[in-house]
């Protein structure tokens, strides 16, 4: 394998960009009336700007059915490259029939404004109980992500994508980093070795305990709590965020970590979903990731250490990134101090 500039390279080999340039974009808006317009779920809002930014390198649009089948399947997309969730454009019957495969199509967010263009090169209908059961290893209705999944529609659109603007975040511009700016300040500071940690929870004394372990290991620490669609019970991103400014302000070297925003929807997946999260921080530029009690799970769905036995399902450097695995973590009453199974003298 060539030696890529930065630590680590991008999934695929290649940082995929999809956002037009300004010509392009001049010449979208001069069709934009006489496109077929489709309006974007916040789902796939997220999905749309990860493409363009190459979060989800090295897919350039939302996939087709030759990748969809192997992933739901066997975790890889047609080529053999691993890949652990769909990620799919799905409307209702009446959306799909009048649009053309070849033709472009309007891409309006959930306002009505135009943000991206579809190439569509395929409509294919896919089995949402062969979906469920693999992806989320249940079919049960009360799970999010499966409830999400039975009531999108039963088409899936496929093509590349193209996103008009990259836009400021409305709520966190200034931890805005796209993973080519990541890997940028990475070369900067001369980091070979970087962990990412993804939480869409508050952080707490245990995620503290487990990322200093962590930090001890590498050159540095990615911060990368996630801040696009989640069920509406968990925790607003605001207050997650604020937790986060605090521990920056006072209890992580500053020299050493970034804390920087996932624009990425929530599946809670599990396991699945934690391979999906590593490949994903692999394009920002991070050698190694975090995998701790019950990642990306919910409710009971999954066992504990699910999402860290997964990762032994592929061949080692296949990933391309390294999963730091951590046992549940807890205040030791006996040493006064935070500790896991594996490190504490108590029972």
């Amino acid at each position: 394998m060539s030696q890529h500039p930065d630590a680590i390279a991008p999934h695929g080999g290649h940082l995929i960009n999809r956002i037009v340039s300004p010509a392009q974009k001049q010449e979208f808006l001069a069709q934009a009336e006489t496109m077929p317009r489709l309006q974007l779920s916040d789902r796939a809002l997220c999905d749309l700007i990860l493409i363009a930014i190459g979060g989800f390198s090295p897919l350039t649009g939302f996939m087709d059915q030759k990748d969809y089948d192997p992933v739901v399947t066997d975790m890889r997309l047609a080529n053999g490259l691993p890949w652990s969730v769909p990620i799919t454009l799905p409307v209702r019957e009446e959306i799909a029939e009048p649009l053309k495969e070849g033709s472009w199509v309007r891409l309006d967010d959930t306002e009505g404004q135009f943000v991206g263009v579809l190439e569509l090169t395929q409509k294919y209908r896919y089995n949402k109980a062969l979906e469920a059961v693999n992806v989320y290893r249940t079919e049960d209705l009360n799970h999010p992500g499966v409830k999400v999944l039975y009531e999108q529609g039963p088409i899936n659109l496929a093509g590349p994508i193209w996103l008009l603007d990259r836009q400021a975040h409305p709520q966190f511009p200034n931890y805005q980093i796209d993973p080519a700016q990541s890997r940028e300040l990475f070369r900067e500071k001369g980091w070979k070795s970087i962990v990412a940690f993804q939480t869409r929870n508050p952080i707490h004394r245990a995620h503290e305990y487990i990322t200093k372990c962590a930090l001890e290991s590498v050159d540095a620490l990615f911060l990368h709590p996630l801040v696009g669609v989640t069920k509406g019970d968990d925790i607003p991103a605001d207050v997650r965020m604020r937790c986060y400014e605090i521990l920056m302000e006072k209890y992580y070297p500053k020299d050493r970590v970034i804390l920087a925003i996932n624009p990425a929807a929530m599946r809670y997946a599990g396991p699945r979903e934690a391979i999906f999260h590593a490949l994903l921080r692999k394009n920002y530029g991070c050698t190694h990731f975090i995998v701790g009690r019950d990642h990306a799970g919910v409710g009971d769905y999954y066992g504990t250490y699910d999402a860290q036995h997964i990762f032994d399902e592929f061949e080692p450097g296949e990933l391309g990134i390294v999963p730091m695995k951590f046992e549940h973590a807890f205040f030791c009453k006996l040493t006064k101090s935070m500790a896991t199974t594996k490190t504490s003298p108590s029972n």
